[in-house]
């Protein structure tokens, strides 16, 4: 038995923070995710797609994005196979109802705990979320799922494992040795974003397209390609995501050092799908820190597909050139001798005076510009 595990589509995500030429390429990407699967399901030769909850972001999207997900997914030979999570928990008459009449035959989906022969002697055993949290463990339904002549016995379901993940949280909570419990020759999870094995029975797949910053971990979206046999588990994550989301943090001392950092960046990644999270942090003159915001407002924002720039913790110090170059501004280099003053002092006010010598530096060198 061959397969393909995946979960986490979160199709219709908003993703309301980005400007409009990223929404909808981020969104997009999310359809296409769809697509890859399926061709990589026929490349594979594997019959089935699992797809492990959180379908939806919403239990209610709009019409657009549930025509979209059937009508890509009966592109494909496949057959698919689609769990409620707590994003898109089952409700009567609610969302998979929509689903349902919208789908071809190749389209199932799982809003009760029963069990389906998927092919012969080969049972899918489905936990599916009826409430968005609930304080039973929703694989224990395995127990009460009648599979006659079994050959293998597939879980699936969405929840986290218990001891693992947000502390303290008691919701969707699924036991970690449940493959044992319900004998199962494997257990196809969804709820955590990244590729994880818990056991050599037991894995999350992540989702197949990124959808956020995590610091630490720069995996682009991935599904698992799953072989089954009586004892035999082999598991081979699949990429599949167009887009990536990269945190960064740099500690940098001047403006040489930045850009040789931007330089291996840009040549590690292709720029136009990859969104990029970047903390700033370091003691630099303020003629590089300048430059360094230069070369991020007029380039760097322009090659990424989005930039976020967190710069609160790289200090600027004028050095004695900068200092030179202000003094001899009449007035301005007056109110700069002042400020200096102020952050020698490092009273109070010392922060306060030493991003407003830093905005009198650049305003001078843009006066400098101008008579240019």
């Amino acid at each position: 038995m061959r397969f393909i595990h995946t979960a986490d589509w979160q199709l219709g995500k908003p993703f309301g923070r980005f400007d409009a030429e990223t929404r909808a390429a981020l969104t997009e990407a999310r359809f296409d995710a769809i697509d890859t699967l399926g061709k990589a399901a026929a490349q594979h030769s594997a019959g089935h797609v699992l797809v492990a909850g959180d379908v939806f972001d919403t239990e209610g999207p709009d019409e657009r994005t549930v025509v979209q997900a059937v009508t890509r997914m009966e592109r494909h030979a496949c057959r698919w196979w689609l769990l409620p999570g707590n994003h898109d928990f089952a409700r009567n008459g609610g969302l998979w109802d929509r689903v349902r009449k919208r789908a071809a035959a190749n389209v199932t989906v799982l809003t009760e705990p029963t069990a389906h022969e998927v092919e012969d002697g080969v049972w899918l055993l489905p936990a599916p979320l009826l409430h968005r949290h609930t304080l039973d463990d929703p694989t224990e339904a395995f127990a009460r799922m009648d599979t006659p002549g079994a050959r293998l016995r597939i879980g699936l379901a969405h929840g986290s494992i218990r001891g693992f993940g947000s502390q303290g949280d008691t919701k969707n909570l699924i036991a970690p040795d449940r493959a044992r419990l319900s004998n199962l020759d494997y257990l196809a999870l969804g709820d955590w974003h990244g590729t994880l094995q818990v056991d050599p029975r037991t894995w999350y797949s992540g989702t197949p397209e990124t959808d956020r910053f995590q610091p630490g971990r720069d995996d682009p979206g991935h599904a698992l390609l799953v072989d089954l046999g009586p004892g035999k588990v082999t598991v081979t994550p699949l990429p599949t995501g167009r887009f990536r989301w990269l945190s960064r943090d740099w500690t940098v001392a001047d403006a040489t050092g930045f850009a040789a950092l931007a330089e291996d960046l840009l040549a590690a990644c292709e720029p136009a799908a990859t969104l990029l999270r970047l903390t700033l942090s370091g003691i630099v003159p303020l003629t590089a820190r300048v430059a360094m915001l230069s070369r991020i407002e007029d380039d760097l924002t322009h090659r990424l597909r989005h930039l976020d720039v967190r710069d609160a913790d790289m200090v600027a110090r004028p050095t004695e050139e900068d200092l030179a170059a202000l003094s001899s501004e009449g007035m301005i280099g007056r109110a700069g001798a002042l400020l200096r003053a102020k952050i020698e002092a490092d009273g109070p006010d010392a922060s306060r005076a030493r991003r407003a010598l830093e905005r009198l530096f650049v305003e001078a060198l843009k006066e400098q510009g101008d008579a240019a």
